[in-house]
């Protein structure tokens, strides 16, 4: 009883006159988060069409969040709503040479998958475009507005002379083809023979399109084994290639139809797409445009025939930029500061743009940039109950490993100010991601919710992260487990020296990779780790390169080798190595249905320390979830039962684990449309 009280404390309400004030986030809070998932300016500046993901009540149903579609408009500052989220729009897209004019794909009624519809803003007309046998997954529009590209899964015939057919593990994917048609027209849409399957298309403005295209339909290939190639329209025959080896990310042709810009890695050994290139229509050796850039870009756009703007990572912040395809120009547009922006949509002239961004006080929104402002405006409020609610200080900070690298990560102090505090240490997965300076909080993410009962919470981003070029993400390569945990556990020793981490009250959590981490530091570092929850993580290295959906990935811009290279070195690189010495309190949840780390690594490792250890330990499986929890309850569940798992150990009695049911019933005053 006394952790339950400790640890709910700092969810009571303040009595204010005005206007209730909330003491910190609970997890019942950020289950009901909205944001906003896309944001695009009409051609003429008038309008910006954005969606908002709205996510289901957990307590009432298990399931996926949906999409509602906004208009705005620039004139006057008045927004609607233009589909609610029943229709769940998603890949939203301004229709070329129409008048104010949105596509989108959506599941309407009687069709079999998803189909592509355009609803017009003013009138909220709906039409239905182009509807496929199979769901369409992307698509492209000729500068026309008539003609659109798609790419959808292949029909395969489904069989009913025999009740029972068992999985081809690994031969029964189906290739997502890319087909050409006349929207609005009854007329067959015209397959293009790529020879493989298509993972992103972009339509030249004349009679050319450029095709992702990889050779399996396996996320292995998916990764490493996709290039651009180039088809005629109208015969169907390639024209070109882009020589190109690694990663790739979005692409887009210039408006006259020259060069092509694309996001793509550096090398096949670069982990992440994050560099800017262009290549002639003709194809060819692409050039880097930005190549000093200490970042990584995450979207582009061009603004004219000369000018790519984009969003690049700088360190744990961001800039919004333009160059010139040549290189011989960048300029920042909109400086690294208080926001972080994801993505960016610009009219035809380039002065007005609109982005998506988030701080550490708010979850993305759409935020409006005109050529006369410096700064964007925020427009939108997604979550106007979160205004009411104080929030714990979020700062950035920068620490020395124990090598001298200087490592950059963010903290989050607890709401109620009180020093040394029990501190989480939260992992980043990839390891090519990192965590910026802006909102850290999510089902997975304790973020706030830890903050407001009593936590700091620390976000490292070590070396391997992204954000700070290629040369740093290499740094964590052919070492798994390394000098790259090393930093971690640099960074906690920075935060003990400094007195805001309690050196007996650490805990430590993350997701896949983050995972492996936690499993590593509450085996191999258990000294120093008080209580460990690890979701969806790696505790084999040998046996995860066999079971994996990505085991080429794996090799090419992680390990740098096999297995079979150095058997001893992947298992002293294993938390199950180190098992047998563990006394860290560790909750593992994992997904039933992951492909790219097998639920059988987190029953590995605990059944390791059941056998060899003395360690609390519980595992929890998600059925239908893969690697990550979509579903609200899973959500929800997730965050009750981590939160929980630290309260009893970093905050409480410890000892045994505590009670495998949970209670996830919150005061009605807990529901967001009561605050």
């Amino acid at each position: 009883m006394r952790l339950f009280l400790r640890s709910h404390a700092a969810l009571l309400f303040l009595v204010a006159v005005a206007a209730p004030a909330q003491e910190g986030l609970t997890p019942y809070h950020v289950a009901q988060l909205r944001s906003v998932a896309d944001a695009i300016v009409s051609p003429d500046g008038d309008y910006v069409a954005y969606t908002v993901s709205e996510p289901a009540d957990p307590l009432a149903s298990n399931e996926l969040a949906r999409r509602a579609l906004h208009l705005y408009d620039v004139s006057d500052g008045s927004e609607r709503a233009l589909l609610t989220a029943d229709v769940n729009p998603a890949e939203i897209r301004w229709v070329p040479d129409a008048d104010h004019e949105i596509s989108y794909l959506a599941r309407g009624e009687g069709d079999e998958g998803t189909a592509l519809y355009t609803v017009e803003a003013r009138t909220g007309v709906v039409r239905q475009a182009m509807r496929f046998e199979t769901s369409i997954a992307d698509y492209s529009w000729h500068s026309d507005g008539e003609r659109v590209a798609f790419i959808a899964d292949e029909p395969r015939e489904v069989r009913e002379d025999v009740p029972y057919r068992p999985v081809v593990y690994e031969e029964d994917g189906v290739h997502r083809s890319v087909y050409l048609a006349e929207a609005y027209s009854a007329d067959e849409p015209r397959p293009l023979d790529i020879g493989g399957t298509a993972y992103g298309i972009a339509w030249h403005p004349g009679d050319h399109i450029a095709v992702a295209v990889a050779p399996t339909p396996l996320v292995d290939d998916r990764y490493m084994r996709q290039r651009i190639v180039f088809y005629d329209t109208r015969s169907g025959e390639e024209t070109g290639a882009v020589v190109h080896e690694g990663k790739l990310g979005a692409m887009a042709w210039s408006p006259d139809g020259e060069l092509l810009a694309f996001i793509g890695s550096a090398s096949i050994n670069d982990p992440k797409e994050g560099r800017l290139y262009v290549v002639a229509e003709a194809g060819g050796e692409p050039t880097d445009v930005l190549p000093d850039l200490l970042g990584h870009v995450s979207a582009l756009e061009w603004l004219d025939g000369d000018t790519i703007s984009y969003v690049a990572s700088h360190g744990v912040e961001t800039v919004y930029g333009a160059v010139e395809a040549s290189g011989a120009l960048d300029r920042v547009v909109i400086p690294a500061g208080a926001v972080i922006y994801e993505a960016a949509s610009a009219n035809a002239g380039g002065d007005i743009v609109a982005l998506v961004g988030d701080t550490p006080e708010h979850p993305p929104e759409v935020y409006l940039w005109t050529q006369d402002e410096r700064l964007p405006t925020r427009i939108t409020n997604s979550n106007p109950w979160l205004d009411a609610v104080q929030l714990a200080q979020q700062e950035v900070i920068t620490y020395s490993a124990r090598d001298g690298l200087q490592v950059e990560g963010m903290l989050i102090r607890p709401l109620d100010g009180a020093l040394p505090a029990p501190t989480i240490v939260v992992v980043h997965g990839g390891p090519e991601s990192h965590y910026s300076d802006g909102w850290l909080t999510g089902y997975s993410l304790p973020g706030q919710m830890a903050a407001a009962r009593g936590y700091a919470v620390f976000y490292p981003n070590y070396r391997g992260s992204t954000g700070r070029g290629v040369d740093f993400t290499l740094l964590s390569q052919g070492d798994p487990a390394g000098a790259e945990f090393d930093d971690i556990i640099d960074g906690i020793d920075h935060l003990i020296a400094e007195g805001v981490a309690d050196a007996d009250r650490v805990g430590v959590t993350g997701g896949s990779y983050g995972g492996y981490a936690t499993g590593w530091l509450a085996t191999r570092y258990s000294d120093r780790i008080a209580a460990g929850v690890m979701f969806v993580g790696i505790s084999n290295k040998i046996s995860k390169v066999g079971t994996t959906d990505i085991p080429n990935e794996e090799f090419h811009v992680h390990a740098r080798k096999r297995p079979w290279d150095d058997w001893l070195f992947f298992l002293e690189r294993s938390p199950i190595y180190y098992a047998g010495q563990s006394e860290t309190p560790l909750l593992i949840l994992h997904g039933e249905d992951d492909p790219r780390v097998d639920p059988g690594q987190s029953k590995e490792l605990y059944r390791h320390l059941r056998l060899r250890s003395e360690a609390p330990v519980r595992l929890v499986l998600y059925p239908g979830e893969g690697h990550g929890n979509r579903r609200a309850t899973a959500r929800y569940d997730y965050s009750l039962r981590a939160l929980r798992w630290f309260d009893h150990y970093l905050m409480g009695e410890g000892g045994d684990p505590p009670p495998v049911d949970l209670d996830y019933t919150f005061p009605e005053n807990y529901r967001v449309d009561n605050l």
